[in-house]
C-alpha cells in the first residue's frame, strides 16, 4: 500500500461539481492498495498518516501529529500510485489492486483512522474527481507499507 500525504490548510474533492469532501487544516492522503496488501499494510498507512509529525511547534519544528493540531483528513482513492513506468510511456496498471479489494482496503484505512479519533473526509471510489488543494510549505511525503521509499 501506498500514500502520498500533503499537508493541507485546505483541500476538497468534487465529483460532477459537487463537493462530496472537504476539510480545513489537515492532510490530504492519496491512498494506492496493490494487489497482495493486506491487514498490515493498513494498520501502517494508517498509523503513519494519523501519527506523522508534518505539523510545526512552537519554535517552528515539524513536531507535531494530527490529533495535535486537531486536525483532518482528506483520504483519496489513487489506484495510479502503482503505476509502473520503467518500460515505455504508458504506466501498466498491475501491481494494482482490482476495484472490489481495492475499495475494501482503502475503506479499511479510513475506518482504522475514524477509529482512533481522526475526522476523515473521503473522495468517491472509482468516480473522476476534481482535487482543490492549498499544499501548506509545501510538505509531500510519500509512504509505502513495504518500506520501498
Amino acid at each position: 500500500m501506498r500514500a502520498v500525504v500533503q499537508r493541507v490548510t485546505r483541500a476538497r474533492v468534487l465529483v460532477d461539481g459537487q463537493v462530496v469532501g472537504e476539510i480545513a487544516r489537515g492532510v490530504l492522503a492519496f491512498v494506492g492498495v496493490a494487489r497482495d496488501d493486506g491487514p498490515g499494510d493498513v494498520a501502517y498507512i494508517a498509523a503513519k498518516i494519523r501519527d506523522l509529525r508534518v505539523f510545526e511547534d512552537e519554535n517552528g519544528k515539524m513536531n507535531l501529529a494530527l490529533n495535535d493540531v486537531g486536525g483532518s483528513v482528506l483520504a483519496v482513492s489513487q489506484f495510479t500510485l502503482y503505476g509502473d513506468c520503467r518500460k515505455g510511456r504508458r504506466p501498466s496498471f498491475d501491481h494494482a489492486a482490482a476495484a472490489d479489494p481495492g475499495r475494501l482496503l482503502f475503506d479499511a484505512v479510513v475506518s482504522d483512522l475514524r477509529g482512533s479519533g481522526v475526522h476523515v473526509e473521503t473522495g468517491t471510489f472509482q468516480a473522476h474527481m476534481l482535487v482543490d488543494i492549498a499544499n501548506d510549505g509545501p510538505v509531500t511525503i510519500l509512504l509505502d507499507s513495504r518500506r520501498a521509499f
